[in-house]
């Protein structure tokens, strides 16, 4: 018998979604391993700070059961990493949704995934880390774009998103007051744009 299929999980934990149009909501999240792009000050405003190095190998049916030890009754998984389509691939998402779950994802937008999978996705959210000219994916529902003091509104590829956000980046666990008012100011002079707060932060929640 074929050895289970395994994917690198960094975490499988059960929160409040604290950024974007969908803030506020319970949501299980699950967290890939690995990443392709290093953010740094230097070269994007702000420091990536999520911890997606570590992990454990797991196959589609421990996930799920992962999953159902954080939360029962929750219906929406937040898939996120990292970069989880590095892995993220039809298989697994076919045996979430064959357990009723609906699926949203956090992206760079730097892969593109094929149509079978893009149409798995209930929500997508695209964070993009790249130049313009280099994002891959085809659509989302959710463009969000972190900034710091100083930096410009965006002129995105994906100009069809129907939510299009800007992030002050945090100084640590700290919202930059400087950053915060810069966005402010961005998305009171382009009101097509919308202010999005990394509220878990503020919560101290994960």
């Amino acid at each position: 018998m074929a050895s289970e299929k395994q994917y690198q999980i960094n975490e499988i934990f059960y929160s409040l979604q604290g950024e974007g149009v969908r803030a506020g909501t319970a949501a299980l999240f699950l967290r890939f391993s690995g990443c392709n792009l290093s953010c740094s000050k230097e070269s994007h405003g702000f420091d990536c700070d999520t911890e997606f190095v570590s992990g454990r190998s797991l196959s589609a049916r421990e996930i799920i059961n992962a999953l159902r030890e954080c939360s029962v009754n929750c219906e929406w998984i937040v898939i996120t990493g990292g970069e989880p389509l590095l892995q993220l691939d039809e298989a697994l998402t076919s045996a979430l949704k064959e357990h009723g779950y609906k699926l949203a994802i956090e992206t760079n937008g730097s892969i593109a995934p094929s149509g079978e999978l893009l149409d798995s996705l209930d929500w997508i959210t695209c964070s993009p880390k790249v130049a313009e000219h280099a994002i891959r994916l085809q659509r989302c529902d959710e463009l969000k774009y972190v900034r710091a003091h100083g930096q410009g509104i965006p002129k995105p590829k994906l100009k069809d998103a129907p939510n299009k956000l800007i992030s002050p980046a945090f100084s640590g666990e700290q919202l930059d007051q400087k950053n915060l008012e810069w966005c402010i100011a961005l998305a009171k002079e382009h009101p097509d744009w919308r202010l999005s707060v990394q509220q878990h932060k503020v919560w101290r929640v994960r």
